[in-house]
């Protein structure tokens, strides 16, 4: 059985969300670390970004984004975002399931994520005049959710189906998009399992030709797929989920950082602080001392 704290390192995400009332709704200010890292999750997910930019890494497809565009991440996306610029982003997650009465009216209503990668993007057609409506439809859910007035979840639900039939109507591509130059599903998959590997077993020694056995593949085939997934190398993804787990042990200040170098997986202090600057900015023991004031 796993802990806790390695429970959180697993990028598949199991969301929770309430029997009679499955959506969340939140606002965030910039992209934590965690998001920073690839993941995926077993809901659907409509993303507004109010103000700021950045890019999105999803399914080996990069999409820079601004204030205005809207993003549909289907559940099992391999997905990332990263932020270049003051980011507020308006995130609504839900269970499909919670539409199964209007699926049973209009079939065609989850399309825009069935049909994804076919006849429909992750991003949103900015230029469509439809945006604007999507755009003013989640404001009005977003208020809707924050001030639980009387019946505000029927409020919300009606919202969202308003949102996905407009979606089917009105950004449906009538000519199928052609996907040769983008990564399969079965090599998504397969990248998620190393993914997943190296998240639960971070400290060990990896080589590329290991990573790529794992789902037998030849070390240069693995690589290539790898970056296209997740949009870097498969061993500078392992240094960066060893820093990031480096990072979270600084902050609790109990460990000798010679002991979180060890605990990370890094081969010598040297190389830990080296690679730590060479990432991070500033060396761990600064780090620390920063956290620290800070508290």
């Amino acid at each position: 059985m796993r802990t806790n704290e390695q429970s959180c390192l697993i990028p598949k995400e199991k969301v929770k969300l309430a029997q009679h009332y499955p959506l969340i709704v939140a606002e965030t200010i910039g992209v934590t670390s965690l998001y920073q890292r690839m993941h995926w999750h077993d809901v659907l997910e409509i993303n507004l970004i109010k103000s700021g930019t950045g890019y999105y890494i999803i399914n080996g497809q990069t999409y820079e984004f601004e204030a205005g565009d809207i993003f549909l991440i289907n559940s099992n996306d391999l997905h990332c975002a990263y932020e270049t610029d003051n980011l507020v982003m308006l995130v609504v997650t839900f269970d499909p399931s919670w539409l199964i009465h209007g699926l049973r009216m209009d079939p065609e209503l989850l399309s825009p994520f069935r049909e994804m990668g076919r006849h429909y993007t992750n991003k949103l057609q900015r230029h469509n005049p439809a945006i604007v409506r999507l755009r003013a439809l989640l404001e009005e859910l977003h208020e809707e959710h924050e001030g639980q007035r009387r019946s505000y979840s029927t409020m919300v639900h009606s919202i969202v189906l308003r949102f996905l039939a407009t979606v089917n109507r009105e950004f449906r591509s009538s000519n199928p998009r052609k996907n040769a130059g983008n990564i399969s599903e079965r090599q998504l998959e397969r990248m998620k399992q190393v993914i997943m590997v190296m998240e639960e077993n971070y400290a060990k020694a990896w080589t590329q030709e290991e990573l790529a056995a794992l789902v037998f593949l030849s070390p240069s085939r693995f690589s290539d797929i790898f970056k296209r997934a997740v949009g870097m190398p498969p061993m500078l993804y392992l240094i960066q989920i060893r820093l990031e787990r480096a990072l979270a042990l600084l902050e609790t200040g109990g460990m000798k950082i010679t002991d979180i170098a060890m605990e990370c997986g890094f081969q010598s202090l040297t190389n830990f602080n080296r690679l730590f600057k060479k990432h991070i900015g500033i060396t761990p023991g600064e780090s620390r001392k920063i956290r620290s004031k800070n508290q």
